[in-house]
């Protein structure tokens, strides 16, 4: 069973997602701000949080960040059309994915669905192939361990980050399109892809590269996508 968290100010959109998700093996909690959202995850072992942006105390954008000092618990933001600026905000914080209001109900559970199975993955190793070891340069990614280390010293990455950079420095030199890892990594349609994936690239950068403005790994190829390669051994 897995622990979910709502957290919405506005008590009916809670309801509609407990219906929503109430027919899956999901053992749900409930918050209507991010204060009480933080205390809930202090207190219990979270598998994935629904955080809504607009919330008195605390709001979503504020609660995600504490989160992610501590946590890398997935989170989806639960947004209006009209907040278009505080969905980027929210990715560059650390949310994994959101969902625009209003909801389809199917939608809401085939995220959430895609989101648990990311962050399982992560946490267990793949049933179906045998773990492996890549390296380019100085970045290595353990399958098996579920590990990333950058000349030898881990580095703590969300489940989304983790899968971005296992499908690239797995095909080192490939370009993928912004769609295509989206659709790979997220397992879901590619509509609205290329902000989220710019973001989560944005991220890793910061975390694998010494000076992320000039990449050394993972590269844009403009008007193509992404790729990962050791910049110094291409120029060899």
């Amino acid at each position: 069973m897995y622990n979910v968290l709502i957290c919405d100010d506005d008590r009916d959109i809670v309801a509609a997602l407990e219906i929503y998700l109430s027919g899956e093996d999901y053992r749900l909690f409930t918050a209507c701000n991010g204060r009480e959202a933080l205390q809930i995850a202090e207190k219990n072992e979270l598998h994935l949080i629904l955080m809504d942006i607009m919330m008195p105390q605390l709001d979503g954008i504020a609660a995600t960040a504490r989160l992610r000092e501590v946590s890398n618990v997935p989170i989806i933001l639960l947004t209006a059309k009209s907040e278009s600026g505080d969905k980027v905000l929210g990715l560059n914080v650390g949310a994994d994915d959101y969902i625009t209001k209003p909801f389809d109900p199917s939608e809401v559970v085939a995220r959430v669905r895609s989101a648990l199975r990311r962050y399982t993955r992560l946490g267990a190793k793949p049933a179906e192939e045998t773990a492996r070891r890549y390296t380019v340069g100085a970045v290595t990614l353990d399958e098996e361990a579920k590990l990333v280390t950058v000349d030898g010293e881990s580095v703590a990455l969300t489940p989304i980050e983790f899968n971005i950079l296992r499908l690239l420095i797995s095909h080192p030199g490939h370009i993928y399109s912004s769609a295509q890892i989206y659709e790979l990594v997220w397992n879901e349609n590619a509509l609205g892809a290329e902000t989220s994936v710019s973001v989560h690239i944005r991220h890793l950068r910061q975390k694998i590269e010494i000076n992320p403005s000039e990449p050394r790994y993972l590269k844009v190829v403009w008007g193509l996508g992404y790729k990962m390669e050791d910049k110094c051994n291409d120029a060899r």
